[in-house]
């Protein structure tokens, strides 16, 4: 392999056979200015073709490093945004004089989604133009002092405002992640990952019902159960922040874990994504593509369709099993097989997705049991008899979850530009959000126990969300064309192999270097977007 620690200069001259090797020169761009960074690491250094071997050990040394900050603050936020349904089955409702019969409970869980809402565009422009890495840590540490904060707040005005902070530094974590795994991972990789940190919100809700359970009985003369439940989760955040500040890079181009060598196979193996790294400049050409472009309100669609269930399912969840007939401890125990389901169904769904290459027809499958678990529930009858059928058809509808990362994924890998992706994710976000504040307002404490309202509403949706499925493969096949079209009559091949989708084939020996010959790739890190390159290929 050429070192990458030369200088920049101008190609030599060199012999056809030289050529033809695998480690052809790559010509230095006049400029990279309002390119993306890694263009600048790439401009200094010569072409190479990534190996196998090389690809999988530095893949390994991302994921160590990586996966873990993601994982432990994604499950940190899931646990310190859902500790509000904890907190109401040990007695927020009564000890914060809630009334029972307006939607002031129903509030408390939309104000962090408003607040997401609000926060979203000024969320875009800050993943662009900060550090990412320290850009994370800072908010994991506010939010964390915010949540402790929550535990002085007694009365309906304090909760909602403490709740509306809470969700505005949280409000950029998702996305944040979103854009690191398409800053550090092939596309092919990309679900898994996304999937992993988002399958903490099944962790959460087995290991919070069991924290819950175990804070709910501590006795204090002082405080009130719901009060030690923020306590201990926001100094727990408080902590972890530390860590991400240090340990989490701000992109590949400047990781401490990985020298020099691994940072260029680290950038050069995103090539074929066709998506860039980071650019940390914004572009406003890019906020109009986003904001015209098709596929950006078919996501959005889907992501506010799945959001609305999801909100009112996170907010009323432990009411609606505590409808069953059981009592508050019992509540939180029979809510964690609802985690486990979770997990299985967005790891499962990422595995699946990732082995056909194909999100289109998982989303639609996933689709299918909480479509059947809410058919259960809008018909079995709450008496005692029926506790084990009903506690069935709650755990089918936890299979929602899967379905969001999987709609995030399918977003960002057919979406190219740094601001682009920034921009239509933060869209995306607008519509989750959206979604969880109408979500707890189709359940009303004073509906139960059938909550009928709300279990006709997310029936609906779900059927929504899988012909909104079926359109988006529709466009993407057309635009596939389009660029099919575009390339050959640029003298380029119309059909191109998507290595980005090949998971850790060897590129050296499986199109690799015919893909370098023909210029493909050539606009992979010059900041441009999916619509402008006709090489970029879209996947459903």
């Amino acid at each position: 392999m050429a070192n990458p620690n030369l200088p920049p200069a101008s190609p030599p001259d060199i012999s056809k056979t030289e050529v033809e090797t695998v480690e052809s020169i790559h010509k230095p761009s006049p400029t990279t200015k309002g390119k993306d960074k890694a263009a600048e690491l790439l401009a200094s250094n010569e072409r190479i073709v990534v190996t196998s071997a090389e690809n999988k050990r530095v893949l390994r040394k991302i994921d160590l490093i990586i996966l873990p900050i993601l994982l432990s603050v994604y499950f940190l936020q899931s646990l310190d945004k859902t500790t509000l349904s904890y907190a109401s089955v040990f007695g927020l409702i009564e000890d914060a004089n809630l009334n029972p019969n307006s939607d002031q409970y129903s509030w408390l869980g939309s104000i962090v989604y408003i607040a997401q809402l609000v926060m979203q565009p000024l969320v875009a422009f800050f993943l662009v133009k900060f550090p990412i890495g320290k850009f994370v840590g800072i908010t994991v540490l506010t939010w964390g002092a915010i949540l402790c904060g929550m535990a002085g707040a007694t009365n309906f005005a304090g909760l909602m405002a403490t709740r509306f902070l809470l969700g505005a530094f949280e409000s950029a974590v998702a996305p944040a992640f979103i854009a690191v795994v398409q800053m550090w991972y092939k596309r092919s990789e990309q679900t898994n990952r996304n999937a992993a940190w988002y399958s903490m919100l099944g962790i959460v809700n087995i290991l919070g019902s069991l924290l819950s359970y175990g804070l709910g009985h501590i006795q204090s003369d002082r405080l009130h159960s719901y009060q030690i439940i923020f306590l201990f989760c926001g100094l727990l955040s408080v902590v972890v922040s530390i860590a991400v500040y240090i340990f989490m890079p701000d992109s590949p181009m400047e990781a401490k874990f990985l020298n020099d060598t691994e940072k260029l196979i680290a950038v050069e193996r995103l090539r074929m994504n066709q998506m860039g790294v980071a650019s940390r400049v914004w572009k406003w050409d890019h906020v109009l593509e986003a904001f015209l472009d098709i596929k950006t309100w078919l996501w959005f669609s889907m992501l506010t369709a799945v959001s609305i269930p999801s909100g009112g399912i996170t907010t009323f969840g432990p009411l609606i099993i505590q409808s069953f007939g059981f009592g508050k401890f019992q509540t939180i125990l029979f809510n964690m097989p609802f985690g486990a389901v979770q997990i299985i169904a967005t790891l499962g769904g990422a595995w699946l997705a990732t082995k056909l290459k194909k999100k289109a027809p998982v989303l639609i499958l996933l689709c299918v049991p909480p479509i059947v678990g809410i058919i259960i529930l809008m018909v079995v009858g709450r008496g005692k008899e029926n506790r084990g059928v009903l506690l069935v058809g709650y755990y089918l509808t936890s299979f929602y979850p899967g379905i969001s990362p999987l709609i995030y994924s399918w977003s960002g890998q057919n979406t190219g530009g740094d601001t682009k992706r920034k921009v239509t994710t933060s869209i995306l976000f607008v519509g989750a959000s959206a979604g969880n504040i109408i979500g707890p307002h189709l359940f009303k404490p004073s509906e139960k126990p059938h909550y009928y309202r709300g279990l006709r509403s997310n029936l609906a949706l779900f059927v929504a969300i899988i012909v909104l499925v079926i359109l988006a493969v529709i466009w993407i096949k057309v635009l596939n064309r389009k660029h099919a079209a575009t390339r050959e009559s640029m003298g380029k091949a119309a059909n191109i192999v998507d290595l980005s989708m090949e998971g850790s084939r060897n590129t050296d020996t499986e199109g690799a270097e015919d893909i370098q010959a023909s210029g493909v790739g050539d606009k992979a890190f010059d900041d441009v977007t999916d619509i402008k390159n006709e090489d970029f290929i879209y996947v459903y």
